[in-house]
């Protein structure tokens, strides 16, 4: 600790453990780690999340891509209304929220044979 304290251009070791004193009860007010790492450290994080979203707004941008074709497909097999989007989009969200948008294809295809179990349909 003295040594610290000659590192530290310290006068006396009372002030020394009173400025490391202080620093701490800092750190505990804040609540906040990241303003006490270093700045290596704080940049080598920021890089990495930094590229962490720039993957993924790649990978999001993918994805709607993938989407707008198979939603143009539908479209072009089907003849859809406003009103059945509506209800579509108002069951989609039902679903997202109940599932907690853990949903997958498995899933709705039972959920789907559930509702349709007693339906007499061509789906043979």
């Amino acid at each position: 600790m003295e040594r610290r304290c000659q590192e530290d251009g310290g006068r006396s070791l009372t002030k020394f453990i009173e400025k490391a004193i202080d620093f701490y009860l800092g750190y505990l007010n804040t609540n906040n780690a990241g303003a006490f790492l270093p700045k290596e450290i704080q940049s080598a994080i920021d890089g990495r999340l930094g590229m962490f979203e720039d993957r993924m707004a790649k990978l999001l941008y993918k994805l709607t891509v993938e989407m707008d074709m198979g939603m143009t497909a539908a479209i072009d097999c089907t003849d859809l209304d406003a009103d059945y989007l509506r209800k579509l989009r108002a069951n989609s969200v039902r679903n997202v929220k109940a599932t907690n948008g853990l949903l997958t294809f498995e899933q709705k295809v039972r959920d789907y044979e559930d509702t349709t179990e007693d339906d007499d349909q061509w789906r043979d």
